[in-house]
């Protein structure tokens, strides 16, 4: 049996994919009195399921009139992507965010599962050079691994 935060995500995806546009305006407390329960719950679903990762932006206005806009990100050209997964990525990217990173990219086919498990093997293998050649800290280790798998990401969009 699903769980309560799987019928709400799969809901908002249905409705996004019914829009043309990628995009979805909600109110919050409507879509808890329609799942019978607290507008909290709708958060964390926003929260945990509908992130920039995952290739959305959520914004939202709270009060008496808020609303919930929830936009799919959508690229038509190579270099947008690119930024996008740059800009996740960021200067310094741990191990298990890389790993959560890949999955969110294959998911949303970006990239081929042959392709997430050649880049973990390559981000795993920065510890073994790190601790047999180099003196590497966690930090610098976790600003290596970022440098290349966005490297590795900005090969793969552009062949």
């Amino acid at each position: 049996m699903r769980s309560l935060t799987e019928i709400i995500e799969s809901h908002i995806i249905d409705l996004l994919g019914r829009n043309e546009e990628d995009v979805v305006s909600l109110r919050r407390k409507e879509l808890a009195e329609q799942f019978g329960c607290v507008p909290s719950q709708i958060n964390y679903v926003l929260r945990s399921r509908f992130t920039p990762e995952r290739g959305y932006l959520v914004e939202s206005q709270r009060g008496g009139h808020g609303y919930i806009k929830i936009l799919k990100i959508c690229y038509d050209m190579p270099e947008e992507k690119v930024r996008h997964v740059e800009d996740l990525v960021g200067d310094s990217i741990t191990e298990q965010g890389a790993k959560r990173l890949l999955l969110s990219l294959q998911s949303r086919n970006i990239i081929d599962a042959r392709e997430r498990l050649l880049i973990e093997v390559a981000l795993r293998h920065i510890d073994d050079v790190g601790e047999s050649t180099f003196d590497v800290s966690p930090y610098k280790r976790n600003v290596l691994q970022a440098d290349l798998l966005k490297r590795m990401l900005r090969s793969l969009v552009f062949s």
